[in-house]
């Protein structure tokens, strides 16, 4: 545990998890026949606890921020489209909402560092208010935020995940929305993979070829005048991160601290996981990644985490879509646990 946080994060329940092996691997069915849709329920059963919990209750959480190394050009959009995105979001008209729609999953949205005046959406409730500064700095000038706003953070998405539990919601998927959020992101990559930056920065909202190069170039002079230590998260976080990508951190931790499994969306979303598990490792096991973004960065950090994408789409929305597509797929995993019978159970003969 990381003491500057102060989470603390339970071992998951391996006998939970042999028990739902035990029971999945007697299902009436050829043996293991769901393949990979058991060991998402089974992991399920690890972090909650066995007979596998009720996952009706379900939440997408978009974090959003914006970034000040948008002054750099390595975005597509300008900065104004951060806020207006959250009023989309508020109204129910984003790709996030569709899919969430569809799943029967809420979706809620938090202001972690929003440059944009969110004040009328906090009192209406569409927004929860966690703004820690209306943006970060330009990365590429200067650091991005301050060691205790990279704290502060992160235990600010740690007490959103808190509340959600507190409400009842049972499995928790990370978003975001933030122009320019995706060179942070691969900056982090970056920095704790070792990897070069010309293989890791991605196109993020469809820059060219010249911005393609420039946010490359961003990239490496920020690391190399920041200087972030490849493993002290809340050095990266202050040094080249954003005010969503730490939130992110904080929810994932604060989900895993009340043992609920925590999907993962793509490359922004598993920055800020990388994040957690630089502060508390333990956190891996509580982890699903919802699919394959087409962005470079996004496929190194998972390998560094060792998390196997469920869904490979040619996604790179981010807002937690993948997320609101893969939830259902872990629901049904333990379903199928909790609610298939076994041969016993079923009276019919076992193979011999």
């Amino acid at each position: 545990m990381d003491e500057r946080i102060g989470i603390r994060i339970p071992e998951v329940d391996a006998e939970a998890r042999r028990r739902a092996r035990e029971r999945a691997d007697a299902l009436l069915m050829p043996s293991r026949a769901l393949g990979r849709l058991l060991d998402l329920g089974e992991q399920v059963a690890g972090i909650a606890g066995f007979p596998t919990p009720d996952l009706t209750r379900k939440a997408v959480v978009v974090m959003a921020g914006d970034h000040g190394v948008t002054e750099e050009g390595v975005s597509a959009y300008p900065s104004d489209v951060t806020g207006q995105m959250v009023h989309g979001f508020a109204a129910g008209m984003a790709g996030i909402n569709v899919l969430s729609r569809h799943a029967g999953i809420g979706v809620r949205v938090v202001d972690m560092g929003c440059r944009a005046d969110l004040s009328a959406l906090v009192a209406s409730g569409a927004v929860i208010d966690m703004k820690v500064a209306p943006g970060t700095k330009n990365m590429r000038r200067q650091n991005a935020m301050s060691p205790e706003q990279a704290v502060l953070c992160v235990r600010r998405g740690a007490e959103v995940a808190r509340r959600l539990a507190d409400e009842g919601v049972a499995m928790i998927g990370t978003g975001d929305m933030g122009i320019g959020n995706t060179t942070p992101s691969a900056a982090i990559a970056v920095v704790v993979t070792g990897r070069a930056a010309s293989e890791l920065t991605g196109r993020g909202t469809g820059v060219d070829d010249a911005g393609l190069a420039r946010k490359t170039r961003v990239i490496e002079q920020s690391i190399s005048e920041r200087a972030p230590s490849p493993r002290d998260a809340v050095d990266i976080l202050s040094k080249i991160g954003g005010f969503e990508i730490g939130g992110i951190a904080g929810l994932v931790l604060g989900a895993a601290e009340r043992r609920l499994p925590v999907v993962i969306d793509g490359v922004i979303s598993t920055a800020g996981a990388v994040l957690a598990w630089l502060l508390e490792p333990r956190v891996r096991d509580y982890l699903f990644a919802a699919h394959r973004s087409v962005e470079p960065a996004h496929e190194a950090m998972l390998a560094l985490l060792g998390l196997k994408p469920i869904l490979d789409l040619g996604m790179r929305l981010g807002e937690g879509t993948g997320c609101a597509l893969a939830m259902p797929i872990i629901e049904a995993g333990v379903k199928v646990i909790r609610e298939m019978a076994t041969f016993e159970e079923a009276g019919v003969s076992g193979a011999t």
